[in-house]
């Protein structure tokens, strides 16, 4: 008489569907995001000068720092340990804070540091909160949406999504100009990849939305953010290919060295050639007269700076935003670097500190590239932010979906995914159950 056999599972089933409270957490760190890309500023007052509707701009980006103190007190202690691992960070913050008591507009500078705080904040707890797969898709989800929307505005809502004046239909999505639709995109293109990599189970949803993307960027005829995307593609091959072993690595490493070389010695000595390929002038459509006037200011308060994001809309005729215009002939919005613009505005400390904080970030990505799949994120965007702080000033800057992107990277390459756990030796009753099954 044989015994009956009680069935045994053979092993725990992780529930299929995420939880509720993840898929909000999930939509309040895409939420907050999407509010500081400022892709909505556009469509809803115009643009994003703060001399107009400031009110109306500084409340509405009111909820985006609510979302990031929500998400803080999810993840406290892995936010605490991400920042002690990126001191220079904290230091650049304590510079910026510092710079109000010597600011040429102290009202400005008080409510931009507390802006940047909240901005910086939003980065170190996207880094806390998800592991690398996670993150990239929390990434390539607010692109998505971006590069959606910006596609229905340049189609069906022209007034918004295609440029009047200066480029006459030239398409801009959901920003003022072709050249920030563009290089968001490039960036969206590579952090949607990046998150079909690391996610295989949605990587058509993520390929999709990374074809979009590049689509978006060659239909903005941005050379810049060609140029960007470009690059962002080739760091992505060479994480792939590194990760492929140790000789395609070494051989992959040596390329990267030779093509940096000679394109330094093509840049050096063959420039004019390459911006004219680029439909470039010399003067990079007139920023090295602003980094020239730029210098000159700097050289009047090189040690402490004027005050952190008190220049560029203090119009009082004897400030440096003034005689920037008065030498240049034409009114900047910025420096259009952001190492000089760092050097304006917080001085030498506060330059150094951004330095040592870009070179930690960069010696990480070195790091990642051959120890942890994360680079498929993180050295595609490091690299195409590389390129465009050298004519934009984009770091350490205050509701900007950028600067929150690159903290969050920065610090979660300092602060690596947990290992994960291993799996509960079988007992012999399962062990039964699945021979008797076969």
């Amino acid at each position: 008489m044989t015994s009956a056999v009680v069935p045994f599972p053979r092993r725990a089933r992780r529930a299929s569907s995420v939880s509720l409270t993840e898929k909000l957490v999930f939509g309040a760190a895409v939420f907050m995001l999407l509010i500081y890309s400022q892709g909505w500023e556009l469509p809803l007052v115009g643009g994003g000068d703060e001399t107009a509707n400031s009110e109306l701009l500084r409340t509405l980006f009111l909820p985006a720092y609510a979302a990031g103190v929500a998400l803080m007190a999810l993840t406290p202690w892995r936010l605490g340990v991400g920042l002690v691992r990126q001191p220079f960070l904290i230091v650049i913050l304590l510079v910026v804070a510092l710079s109000y008591f010597w600011s040429v507009s102290p009202d400005q500078t008080s409510r931009r540091i507390f802006a940047l705080l909240f901005t910086t904040l939003g980065g170190v707890v996207l880094a806390a909160r998800y592991s690398w797969a996670r993150l990239a898709e929390v990434l390539a989800t607010t692109f998505a949406i971006l590069a959606l929307c910006s596609l229905f505005t340049s189609l069906f809502v022209p007034s918004i999504g295609r440029m009047s004046d200066v480029f006459p239909g030239a398409w801009r999505g959901l920003w003022e100009e072709k050249n920030s639709f563009g290089g968001n995109m490039a960036i969206g293109a590579a952090l949607c990849a990046a998150a079909a990599i690391l996610n295989p189970k949605r990587a058509v949803i993520w390929c999709s939305a990374a074809a979009l993307s590049l689509l978006l960027v060659i239909i903005s005829t941005s050379k810049t953010a060609l140029v960007a995307e470009l690059i962002g593609a080739v760091a992505l091959a060479l994480v792939w290919t590194v990760r492929r072993g140790r000789a395609a690595s070494v051989a992959a490493s040596w390329t990267v060295v030779t093509a940096v070389i000679a394109a330094a010695a093509v840049m050096t000595f063959a420039a004019d050639t390459v911006l004219g390929v680029l439909g470039k002038d010399a003067t990079l459509t007139g920023r090295t007269q602003i980094w020239a006037a730029v210098i000159r200011q700097i050289k009047e308060r090189p040690w402490q700076g004027f005050g952190y994001a008190a220049i560029w809309d203090n119009t009082d005729q004897w400030r440096p935003l003034a005689w920037i215009t008065h030498d240049i002939g034409f009114r900047a919005h910025h420096a259009h670097n952001s190492w000089l613009e760092q050097w304006l505005s917080i001085g030498v400390p506060g330059l150094v500190a951004w330095s040592a904080f870009y070179l930690q970030t960069l010696v990480a990505n070195i790091f990642a590239l051959y120890r942890d799949r994360g680079a498929y994120v993180a050295l595609p965007f490091f690299a195409i932010y590389s390129l465009t702080s050298l004519t934009e000033s984009i770091a350490v800057v205050y509701n900007d979906m950028r600067w929150v992107i690159f903290v969050a990277l920065a610090v979660k390459l300092a602060l690596p995914d947990p290992a994960p756990p291993r799996a509960a030796p079988r007992t012999a009753a399962e062990r039964r159950v699945d021979w008797d099954a076969d």
